[in-house]
């Protein structure tokens, strides 16, 4: 596609996508969901982390497929759109709008409580308009800062992994795969762990602005998928062989514990280093798929068009850039991290419950259907295995956007004589 006011550079190949996903993946949960999920699923941990690594890997298939048929910015957004109807692309892109806003806040704030524990919320703020500006610049500055920071991210984690399993502290009788906690706090701990594994997300984002898509786009997903997994699993054996279920789940900053156990205390402030790294790569590539996804919208009018502007020199769509930027500047300086990724948590999961449904129409085929399947039972069950107060506000948020479609259709009706025109022609198709 030949850059244009309205069109998108496609500039990445299979390398630069593997590296976007990754960037987001192995910084959005490594540092942080492992305490938490050994909280809830105790020494169930592991069972969590491969139930969670099952229901990534269909959405992951489903992506893929449906990226490569599709390729265009906005991911599931476009998918649920062309595949089940303009309704439910509205709100798998409100879905992944929101929840995402809130995931760049609480990296934001991650990055803060590392860097100066004292100021979060003000080096948040720095992060988010540092980052906004980067990815302003261009995609390719934005893959190219997103490899550094996965490079130096790969190599603490490695040496976090070697000092645990070789320090004469290491324990494998303490991993266990057993399920004490019961089924339930296995199921939370995969749907807290399936937040660290959502960044495949970003590659389907960008299928505007990668080469030869239906190529490259099944290809990056499940690549960079398979490294985030071996690197979590490789992380969460290490940790677990260490500090045990128990001291895992209390432990504030779990690879500084672990490291600090494992009888290498030096070491921890690398890891610190390694986590606000990790946080700001998760967030430049957070920014970069919620600006995508909200060109898409504004582009059908669900939201404001002048956001569906593109930059005449740097092609990135530049406004969207700029309101997402500011959103997520506001929250970082307003919100509590916990409840931003409740919220964010909710909202991923129904995004890729759209994306499967979106997935199960492409093909009548019962082995075709067969991933989908899993998928779509498999988001619905985690998201309703979080908290209590993570559904109810995640449900409630979903619902304002639902009151909002109707609102926006009840208007439209009324002003034009006639239902919303891509609603109309969903409807006469049958979708």
């Amino acid at each position: 596609m030949a850059p244009s006011d309205t069109g998108l550079r496609r500039t990445l190949g299979v390398r630069d996508a593997v590296i976007v996903g990754l960037g987001s993946m192995v910084g959005a949960g490594v540092f942080s969901a492992l305490g938490p999920a050994a909280r809830a699923a105790g020494p169930g941990l592991l069972v969590g982390l491969a139930v969670a690594a099952v229901v990534a890997y269909c959405n992951a298939m489903s992506s893929a497929r449906l990226a490569a048929l599709y390729p265009a910015s906005g991911g599931t957004y476009v998918y649920g759109r062309e595949r089940l109807g303009a309704f439910w692309g509205y709100l798998a892109g409100w879905a992944f709008v929101v929840g995402k806003t809130a995931s760049c806040a609480a990296m934001a704030l991650t990055v803060g409580a590392y860097v100066w524990p004292g100021q979060a919320h003000a080096v948040a703020v720095a992060a988010v308009v540092a980052l906004t500006a980067v990815n302003y610049g261009g995609i390719q500055k934005s893959a190219w800062l997103t490899r550094v920071i996965v490079a130096v991210v790969l190599a603490v984690l490695a040496c976090v992994v070697v000092v645990c399993l070789t320090s004469a502290q290491a324990d494998a009788g303490r991993l266990g795969l057993g399920v004490s906690s019961g089924v339930g706090g296995v199921l939370q701990a995969a749907g807290l762990l399936f937040f660290a594994f959502a960044g495949y997300a970003r590659i389907a984002t960008l299928g505007e602005e990668v080469r030869d898509p239906a190529r490259t786009i099944p290809r990056a997903i499940p690549l960079a998928l398979g490294i985030a997994l071996v690197v979590y699993v490789a992380v969460a054996v290490a940790v677990l062989a260490v500090l045990g279920a128990d001291r895992l789940g209390h432990a504030a900053a779990p690879l500084a514990e672990a490291v600090r156990a494992a009888g290498a205390p030096g070491l921890a402030p690398v890891v610190r280093v390694g986590a606000a790294v990790a946080a700001l790569g998760s967030l430049l590539a957070l920014i970069l798929g919620v600006s995508r996804t909200t060109l898409a919208m504004a582009r059908d009018h669900y939201l404001p068009r002048a956001l569906a502007a593109v930059h005449p020199r740097f092609q990135v769509p530049h406004r969207a850039e700029l309101a997402v930027g500011a959103v997520v500047a506001v929250l970082a300086a307003t919100v509590d991290v916990r409840g931003a990724i409740g919220l964010s948590s909710f909202g991923v999961l129904a995004y890729y419950a759209v994306a499967n449904a979106s997935a199960w129409t492409l093909s009548p085929a019962l082995s075709a259907r067969l991933l989908p399947a899993v998928g779509l039972l498999g988001c619905a069950t985690l998201a309703f295995a979080l908290p209590a107060t993570s559904v109810a506000v995640g449900a409630g948020v979903l619902a304002v956007g639902v009151v909002a479609y109707g609102v926006r259709r009840w208007w439209a009706g009324r002003h034009s004589g006639t239902a919303d025109t891509a609603d109309v022609a969903d409807e006469a198709s049958g979708r």
